[in-house]
């Protein structure tokens, strides 16, 4: 009966409303290189072999996933982790707004949002994962997908998203539930280069709190998914080391190739406290917002102020209903 009962219990799909959720990413793919650093679409299948740990990655015919489109994946990760963490019952399925998916990335919110949204979606279905598990005398073989199925709801006319449902794999939300995750700088979505991203991922999973990890370059190359000639990825990686892009570390290549990489400052693992977290607005504050901004997006504005929140620090609000009306008026004048 208990069994049942919590079954009944279970939701079938979870909205995500936590505004203020951190980034955060499941340990395998930080590990090992499932997502393309290509810029066009890739119809390679990828086979890597490390530590007795076998991946076939293929792609559909639209192409593999790519480093920019997990962007989805760590959305989907942070608000079910958030919620979690808060106590809140949590569902394979969620639904999201479109807007909010696509701020919280630091991706534009343009009419061509909607295509590249879409075509996202499109390669991380089709992207098929094949792996082995040796337990005991036996080797278990498995395939699944990036996600299970997605769907996009938008105005006949105009074309503007209005709601976004997508069914994680199984894979990830078991990763979630047992909290195999990492937490990532907010700055992680400010990396445009598919390298940069994908080493931030390295360096945050290997050398964490460590005073100094190192790799040799030859590694590296295998962890990144990097299918260039040596030389080529020998001088992206002094590109990147030169730019000093990558959030939270220092990197450095010597003569011998070996990359060396030191935290710039403590790393922050908790969840954001109570006091410093935003709910969502009051519907009152919502209808006085749409009197202060009539014919305006209320829910896009919303969006810009929180995201604007979180770049001045995150400083506590008496009320945040009132400090978003106060914002608007100031910004509508």
């Amino acid at each position: 009966m208990q069994g049942g009962t919590s079954a009944a219990l279970q939701p079938d799909f979870f909205s995500c409303d936590i505004f203020d959720a951190l980034p955060k990413d499941d340990l395998a793919s930080m590990e090992h290189p499932l997502f393309s650093l290509a810029t066009r679409p890739d119809l390679q299948v990828l086979r890597y072999l490390h530590n007795g740990v076998e991946i076939e990655v293929t792609p559909s015919v639209k192409g593999r996933a790519t480093i920019h489109d997990k962007d989805i994946l760590i959305y989907c990760t942070s608000q079910l982790m958030a919620a979690l963490n808060a106590g809140r019952q949590v569902a394979r399925t969620l639904h999201l707004r479109a807007h909010d998916l696509l701020m919280a990335t630091n991706r534009e919110t343009s009419g061509d949002a909607y295509r590249r949204l879409r075509e996202a979606f499109e390669r991380l279905a089709g992207t098929r994962i094949t792996t082995n598990l040796v337990q005991g005398e036996l080797e278990i073989t498995r395939g699944f997908g990036l996600i299970e199925d997605w769907e996009i709801v938008r105005k006949t006319r105009g074309g503007r998203m209005i709601q976004v449902r997508v069914t994680l794999s199984e894979w990830l939300f078991a990763a979630i539930k047992a909290k195999s995750v990492l937490t990532l700088s907010r700055d992680y979505f400010s990396l445009r280069r598919p390298l940069e991203r994908r080493l931030y991922e390295i360096v945050r999973k290997h050398c964490g709190r460590q005073p100094e990890w190192r790799i040799s370059l030859e590694l590296l190359q295998k962890k990144a998914g990097s299918n260039s000639p040596r030389r080529v990825f020998r001088a992206m990686l002094r590109d990147v080391i030169e730019a000093d892009s990558i959030p939270d570390y220092a990197l450095a290549l010597d003569a011998d190739d070996l990359l060396r990489v030191n935290p710039r400052a403590p790393l922050v693992e908790a969840s954001p406290q109570p006091q410093t977290s935003l709910g969502p607005l009051a519907e009152a504050t919502v209808q006085r917002a749409r009197q202060l901004a009539p014919g305006w997006d209320i829910y896009a504005l919303e969006a810009e102020w929180r995201e604007m929140w979180h770049r001045s620090g995150r400083p506590r609000l008496r009320s945040p209903d009132k400090a978003f009306l106060g914002w608007l008026e100031k910004r509508q004048a």
